[in-house]
């Protein structure tokens, strides 16, 4: 999910760039559109309409390739909503972020026996990054993209985000860069060359410390304060639990007990440190910590 609100947040903010990247096209006649799609609602990552060409450019954003329903039939099925909706020219493409060996990322169309859709797909550790440094918009993508020398590209991408005129741009592409960034590089080199302090400034990164608590503060209000609380600390156990699996992959059962235990603020402050984590042991260390 921090992946997904990273990027999302990027074409929402920054859809020339991806058009110009995407469709090597310039657009000034742009309406970001509803992700929701028809009455029966599934959310699709980005959906971004041109409206001089009469064309919508749809975006999804693969961190594995598993999904459920499978990458395909949700690629069709995005395509038949948007279609009977706008009735328009569609260009859909799959950009998937961390570098496998799955089959998975080269297929690009959905068949069955009377139907057949295709799409594009974009595996973005095979990408030239020169395109994704000239605009502020992809700087965070580009530190995903192919190179011989990781750290040199990350340090490029580094300079390119410090050359940001505009403070308030240049903190929200700094930390979306970092989060992106956490894909393939170690913290520590992360550090290196981006300011990690600010992160808890950041508008988008409490943007996702802000949607895990926004179900129980609802609650809280029709509720009562008490009950508010709690509703607001399952949220924020749940989103801690998805952050965890994406940087470390399965949290073991007894580690999830512990989580369990937590109280809402210390599970805040673990949200702000567990992009730091790159093991379980790491995990078990800040929960002893905390516990001694």
């Amino acid at each position: 999910m921090t992946y997904d609100n990273t990027l999302k947040y990027l074409v929402e903010q920054y859809p020339e760039d991806f058009i110009r990247y995407l469709l090597a096209s310039e657009a000034t006649d742009i309406q970001i559109l509803k992700t929701e799609l028809n009455q029966e609602p599934i959310r699709a990552d980005s959906v971004t309409f041109l409206q001089t060409a009469n064309r919508i450019l749809h975006l999804e954003f693969q961190t594995l390739p598993a999904s459920t329903p499978p990458l395909p039939l949700r690629m069709l099925d995005y395509w038949v909503r948007l279609y009977r909706q706008y009735n328009c020219d569609i260009e859909q493409v799959v950009i998937f972020l961390k570098p496998t060996t799955s089959e998975a990322v080269f297929v690009d169309q959905f068949t069955a026996r009377n139907t057949t859709h295709r799409y594009r797909i974009i595996r973005i550790w095979e990408q030239d990054p020169e395109p994704l440094l000239l605009s502020p918009g992809l700087l965070p993508l580009a530190t995903l993209a192919q190179t011989d020398s990781p750290q040199r590209l990350l340090q490029q991408v580094a300079v390119q985000v410090s050359m940001i005129e505009e403070e308030a741009t240049k903190q929200s592409i700094s930390v979306c860069t970092q989060l992106l960034a956490g894909l393939v590089f170690e913290p520590e080199l992360i550090r290196q060359f981006l300011r990690k302090e600010e992160m808890r400034e950041s508008a988008i990164y409490q943007e996702i410390l802000e949607e895990g608590l926004q179900e129980g503060r609802q609650q809280g209000i029709e509720q009562g304060i008490e009950q508010g609380i709690e509703q607001g600390r399952q949220s924020e156990l749940r989103l801690v639990i998805r952050l965890l699996t994406r940087r470390l992959g399965s949290i073991n059962s007894q580690l999830q007990s512990r989580l369990q235990e937590l109280s809402l603020a210390q599970l805040e402050d673990l949200g702000e440190v567990l992009l730091d984590f790159v093991s379980e042991a790491d995990l078990m260390n800040w929960l002893n910590t905390i516990e001694n």
